[in-house]
């Protein structure tokens, strides 16, 4: 297609310009994005585990808490109707499968629940060191502070203030 067409194109579907513009720009601030997520994806766990390792039950602090949970119950992991499937067409290797997932089901879960204290805060600083340790910079971080705490602060809202990390 010569440039012409493309003006052609516009003119008759600018909702569609639109969408391809909107498309573009969510794509270009999605890769950061991820790339950011990804990062904290990866140190959440890797935290939580270490301060899950170095509790003995609860923690109880100045600003913050913090419990850690053992759960032996057995868990339903994986497709019932996919394995009985599975069993009826092979039966030896089924019943080897249904004892790799009982077994797998009995595992135990420990679970590290975490959150800030009433009337406690976490402080900006907190936050900006947090940022930095993804790379930004002090000015950067400054400036992205406020947007991120608005945004952070309608999604905490909706989802209530404790949350868990499977830490074993």
């Amino acid at each position: 297609m010569k440039e012409n067409d493309f003006k052609f194109l516009k003119m008759i579907n600018p909702q569609i310009e639109g969408q391809l513009v909107e498309l573009v720009a969510t794509d270009r601030i999605e890769i950061p994005i991820s790339s950011m997520s990804g990062k904290l994806k990866r140190q959440k766990p890797a935290l939580a585990k270490e301060v899950a390792d170095g509790l003995s039950g609860r923690y109880s602090g100045e600003r913050v808490y913090a419990r850690v949970v053992s759960d032996d119950k057995m868990k339903a992991r994986g497709m019932r109707e996919g394995v009985d499937a599975f069993s009826r067409d092979y039966p030896v290797y089924g019943a080897l499968l249904h004892g790799y997932i009982e077994g797998q089901r009995a595992m135990s879960e420990t679970h590290l629940y975490f959150g800030v204290k009433d009337g406690c805060r976490i402080t900006a600083d907190d936050y900006r060191e947090v940022m930095a340790n993804l790379g930004f910079t002090p000015a950067m971080a400054e400036q992205l502070y406020p947007a991120l705490m608005d945004v952070s602060r309608k999604l905490s809202r909706q989802r209530g203030e404790e949350r868990s990390i499977l830490v074993g």
